[in-house]
């Protein structure tokens, strides 16, 4: 199974901007769907961004327009570009990735830590 590491965390302003990036230990499949999920205590892990297989992005309602999910296939890398960052985006984020063929994450990352002050 891939492993997957996050890193890019921090802390950061409101209004800043954090390049989240996830490395896979393997090759990333062309027919796999790539995903960023984000928790905060005590709440459920909630999608940030998908890109799927066929070049696709989604994104939720709140952070529409401020954040950016991309995928480096050569370096098996997966990307989360966010800016304009507010108090609300404080979350540990995960990076996650589907099966071949699949659009269920599958696979997860160990989270990275946002931390955005007012």
């Amino acid at each position: 199974q891939v492993q997957l590491v996050e890193s890019g965390g921090g802390s950061v302003q409101e209004g800043g901007s954090l390049r989240l990036s996830c490395a896979a230990s393997s090759r990333i499949n062309d027919d796999s769907a790539m995903y960023w999920y984000r928790q905060t205590p005590g709440n459920q892990r909630e999608l940030v961004a998908r890109l799927g297989s066929n070049g696709n992005t989604n994104y939720a309602d709140f952070v529409k327009g401020r954040f950016s999910i991309s995928r480096d296939d050569p370096k098996n890398m997966v990307y989360l570009q966010m800016n304009n960052l507010k108090p609300e985006d404080t979350a540990v984020y995960y990076c996650a990735l589907s099966r071949r063929r699949s659009d269920i994450p599958h696979s997860w990352g160990q989270g990275t830590q946002v931390t955005v002050s007012s």
